[in-house]
């Protein structure tokens, strides 16, 4: 950026540049990692997320609300964040950022997005597999709450549940961006997993382990091909809340940054 400019923008446009700037530099490698690296940090998204879900379920055995079990889900957002790990909804604003920016092709997204997916999903399923083996006094919980998400049914209302869980998801990603404090970004998955797991908004990768651990049970009164027509009705949801909600206003507010950050696609 031409430092003419730069002197020209108030702290506020600075402060967008700088964070635009950041996505770039952290959307690179993660495009172009190697497959086992892709995978790993995949799995362990699952693995996290599902620590979150096995909180939440406990927290609403418990107590029956919705509010601190959503509140309690933030030990998955938490770990996700320090541990560096991969979910699905977060690979909307900074891979996408980085595409347009230059820094790595549409094919890269593509294998990135369907690649974490499945192993988040993977991941989950075989945790959640292991919480409802050691806690049983949870079956009833799970395949209630399971039963909440997968037999909501196809209407506006839901869909615009799932958008809206993509667009709260991608707004915890554009906040982490927005500081380099680690208790700003703590806090922002905090209040993220309040209103996401709390205010019951559909989450592909979340409330499919939330499935999965009532289907771990045998009260579920759904099976597996009732949880996929409902997971393609989610991720469809969550894609166009993240495309379209935060990533795609970030970009057209970063996008003398982005056009500045871009370099060679090859990896």
């Amino acid at each position: 950026m031409d430092p003419d400019d730069q002197i020209m923008q108030g702290p506020g446009e600075r402060r967008v540049a700088e964070a635009a700037e950041r996505i770039v530099a952290e959307g690179r490698p993660r495009l172009h990692r190697t497959w086992t690296s892709l995978v790993a940090t995949s799995l362990l998204g699952g693995i996290d997320v599902g620590v979150g879900v096995m909180v939440l379920l406990f927290v609403r055995h418990e107590t029956g609300s919705e509010l601190l079990a959503g509140l309690a889900f933030s030990t998955g957002l938490i770990a996700l964040l320090l541990g560096h790990s991969e979910l699905f909804t977060e690979g909307f604003l900074v891979p996408v950022a980085t595409v347009v920016a230059g820094a790595a092709t549409w094919l890269d997204l593509l294998r990135m997005w369907g690649t974490v997916l499945v192993m988040n999903l993977i991941g989950g399923w075989v945790f959640m597999w292991l919480v409802m083996q050691a806690f049983p006094e949870l079956h009833g919980t799970a395949a209630a709450t399971g039963a909440k998400f997968v037999d909501g049914g196809y209407t506006l209302g839901t869909f615009c549940l799932a958008v809206l869980g993509g667009g709260v998801i991608t707004l915890m990603t554009r906040m982490h961006h927005g500081s380099e404090s680690m208790t700003a970004k703590i806090t922002a998955s905090v209040v993220t997993a309040f209103a996401l797991a709390g205010l019951g908004l559909w989450h592909s990768v979340l409330d499919s382990l939330i499935a999965f651990a009532g289907l771990h049970t045998d009260s579920a009164p759904y099976g597996y091909p009732d949880w996929l027509k409902w997971l393609a009705w989610a991720v469809l949801g969550n894609v166009v809340g993240g495309l379209l909600l935060t990533t795609a206003l970030r970009l057209i507010r970063s996008a003398p940054v982005l056009s500045d950050n871009s370099g060679p696609t090859t990896s």
